[in-house]
């Protein structure tokens, strides 16, 4: 039996976090849980956006949040 659920997955790139919605597949499969090819890719998309300080693309796809330090 495979069941599909919504899932948030947080890319943490330099001083920033994106918070981006993906589907995983789960099944008694030995790899599950398992991400969908546009999922996968769509991660990368907003790895490399975030990586590149493009914070419009990356927001295509989630919630973009800037980290900084509380104490130092």
């Amino acid at each position: 039996m495979m069941s599909k659920r919504k899932k948030i997955k947080y890319l943490h790139e330099g001083r920033y976090v994106a918070e981006v919605e993906v589907e995983v597949e789960e099944s008694e499969a030995s790899w599950s849980p398992t991400l969908g090819i546009e999922d996968a890719c769509k991660l990368d998309a907003v790895r490399d956006a975030l990586r590149n300080g493009d914070l419009v693309a990356a927001a295509r796809y989630g919630k973009v949040y800037e980290m900084k330090a509380v104490a130092f």
